[in-house]
């Protein structure tokens, strides 16, 4: 009786999922809308009686949850970083031998398509759904933990398995064109806004607050990457994690393709760019990432993205359109950026107005001429960019265009500072949009996150000459009566602002140093200059080769950061700043010290352990006195080398002649 049972709700669930699969992903409708109820309210009978054989996957299971009133905002325990791109073969090679100095010669590479979707993590405990949680940032995103519930290939509950307690899988959130185009259909005869694409529609349902609605939607969902503690004790490789995920229940992409060299991933990269057009999904690229985790570790990251990682990007679509003219626009560092402003034109989906044309130097290497018929490609950015003229077509006695010399804004003479391609507004304290961006800038999410103020409210308080510094800000409160003057300004979108003024004192030392706008400064730098310098004196006293010396800095950031931080007006500044109550200094975390034997010393680890993660392992070294730095130099006392160091490290020391020694003789040297 019980296997007869069990044979009924593996069938009923097979057939329900085919169903599915044929109308979301396919728009074929093999079966009435009341036909499919019955058998899934038959589905949901069985498997209330007998739970023990419901499939995790079971099309019962993705009804949503309750509605969310507003998304919680989680911080990634692992960064979900951003990939370099490249768009050619030699870039491509350029990597594949930038990974070999660093690793050596034995490499290999894991190809993955470049889903054009959503990103998302999603924590597992004891084999349960825990938390699904967006890109975001990179840093922290919105928790959407019962939108991706609903999600078909999404499993609530694993196979049984060698699974870590606890692990989180990435993965890209996407929809089938053929539901798209059926979507959007449905749309537009309900007068409905239409969306311009696939990954929009994805990215707009996953953000729908009632997960029932989200359930009604079919989005699809390829899992490609696994983290969790002591991963390389597990697995040895990102192939090997990819075979085990699978085994475990989840959606992995069957083109994935483990490559011996870089000429096997070109050869993979061409085959996908003509076969993408078959796909169901949307693709723009192709992901390589070194498999080797040991490797992966020992290439490390830059501030924005793994050094392991890159993606190639398939040539983007082109179309040709007319430049109308072009207008410039000062951004908050007075960067001076052109925009050509072009007959309206259809462009990978959307109606393409304006196009980036990034600097001087682009309009002198295109030499574009007023009314020109111009290329315009969609590539990795978001703003479509000129790539090209037809000069056939140029209007006869046109003349060239003609960089301006002088700020669109304020009238001030540009400036264009060595080695760089952009022109420079220098009047920072007088030109309008420099001004009213930087308070902009500091009020943002990402930096200060001041509720109650919008960047609408900076521009009216600019206009009434209540804003023209960040320190005003925090001297608001003294003009009441003034605000309560303002139109759609009530007592207690008021109360609201100046509240959200106070609170963001509270912000950490790295959020206010990002604030402050300093060119080159972002939010991962702001992020190193805080951890390095502890507070705003010692940043301060730095000389540029103090500063250049932190890890991913280099000289031209280092420039901006002393010339900002010596600039009177920033000096007066950053006072008002300190004595409104703004944290200018980082909270220094205890280090409870279990030794002093390690004191004064320096220490750089690299390779894996088979005993200690390289996190357990600098935690010692701290703990007993010593100092952890980023790079090889003669001020390095020792290199703690475990297996599959990378040669060009290994080199480096035995040239400055520093101790190489093994994780057990750093035990050697604790005791």
């Amino acid at each position: 009786m019980s296997t007869a049972i069990q044979e009924k709700i593996e069938a009923l669930t097979r057939e329900l999922n085919e169903y599915n699969y044929q109308y979301y992903v396919l728009a074929n409708s093999l079966i009435s809308d009341y036909d499919f109820d019955q058998k899934l309210k038959e589905l949901e009978a069985l498997e209330a009686q007998y739970p023990a054989y419901r499939d995790p996957n079971s099309p019962t299971q993705k009804v949503g949850g309750d509605i969310t009133q507003k998304f919680t905002t989680v911080k990634h325990r692992w960064p979900m970083m951003s990939l370099g791109n490249t768009y050619n073969e030699q870039e491509l090679r350029d990597f594949d031998e930038r990974v070999r100095k660093v690793v050596g010669d034995q490499v290999e590479y894991v190809c993955e398509l470049k889903f054009d979707g959503l990103s998302i993590s999603i924590t597992y405990e004891n084999g349960l759904l825990k938390q699904a949680v967006t890109r975001g940032d990179g840093t922290q995103g919105d928790e959407v933990t019962n939108n991706v519930r609903t999600i078909r290939s999404v499993p609530h509950r694993l196979k049984q398995g060698q699974y870590p307690d606890v692990f989180e899988i990435r993965g890209e959130i996407f929809m089938h064109r053929k539901a798209f185009e059926r979507l959007n259909q449905q749309r537009e005869e309900n007068g409905e806004q239409v969306y311009a694409n696939p990954r929009n529609f994805a990215s707009g349902t996953i953000k729908l607050q009632d997960p029932k609605e989200v359930a009604k939607r079919p989005l699809d969902c390829f899992l490609y990457f696994l983290y969790a503690d002591n991963r390389n004790k597990l697995f040895e490789s990102h192939w090997d994690s990819l075979q085990a995920v699978k085994n475990w229940g989840f959606q992995v992409c069957e083109h994935t393709k483990l490559c011996q060299s870089m000429d096997e991933v070109w050869n993979f990269i061409n085959y996908w760019d003509e076969a993408r057009h078959k796909l169901s999904y949307e693709i723009d690229g192709i992901v390589i990432k070194v498999n080797d985790y040991a490797q992966q570790e020992e290439l490390g990251f830059t501030a924005k993205s793994p050094r392991w990682a890159i993606s190639y990007k398939f040539k983007a679509e082109r179309a040709e359109t007319v430049l109308k003219k072009i207008t410039y626009q000062v951004g908050r560092t007075g960067a001076v950026t052109p925009v050509a402003n072009l007959e309206p034109v259809l462009l990978a989906g959307t109606t393409v107005k304006r196009a980036s044309l990034h600097n001087a130097n682009e309009i002198a290497r295109l030499d574009l001429h007023e009314g020109d018929t111009v290329y315009v490609e969609k590539g990795g950015e978001i703003i479509p960019k000129i790539v090209g003229i037809n000069t056939e077509k140029r209007v006869q006695g046109s003349s060239p265009i003609s960089y301006p010399t002088t700020c669109p804004e304020c009238g001030e003479i540009l400036v264009r500072q060595e080695g760089e391609a952009v022109h420079y507004c220098p009047n920072e304290d007088g030109c309008k949009p420099q001004i009213v961006g930087k308070l902009q800038h500091f009020i943002g999410r990402k930096m200060m996150d001041i509720q109650g103020m919008g960047d609408e409210t900076i521009v009216t308080f600019y206009k009434l000459g209540l804003l023209r510094k960040i320190s005003d800000i925090y001297t608001l409160k003294e003009h009441i009566e003034e605000l309560k003057q303002l139109e759609r300004f009530g007592e207690k979108s008021i109360d609201n602002m100046l509240k959200g003024i106070e609170q963001s004192k509270a912000k950490p030392f790295e959020k206010v140093l990002f604030g402050l706008g300093i060119r080159h400064v972002g939010e991962t730098i702001a992020k190193k200059l805080a951890q390095h310098f502890k507070n705003i004196d010692n940043l301060t006293t730095a000389n540029i080769e103090e500063i250049a010396a932190v890890q991913d800095i280099g000289g031209r950031i280092a420039e901006s950061v002393f010339d900002y931080l010596h600039n009177n007006e920033h000096i007066v500044e950053i006072e008002k700043l300190k004595t409104a109550g703004l944290n200018f200094a980082i909270e220094e975390i205890e280090v409870v010290m279990a030794g002093d034997s390690l004191n004064g010393k320096t220490f750089l680890i690299s390779g894996v352990f088979a005993d200690f993660s390289r996190e357990e392992l600098a935690q010692l070294i701290e703990s007993h006195g010593g100092k952890m730095v980023s790079s090889i130099s003669t001020k390095l006392n020792y290199l703690v080398a475990g297996d599959k160091m990378g040669p060009s490290k290994l080199t480096k020391a035995e040239k400055l002649n520093i101790p190489i020694i093994s994780d057990q003789e750093l035990l050697q040297l604790i005791q």
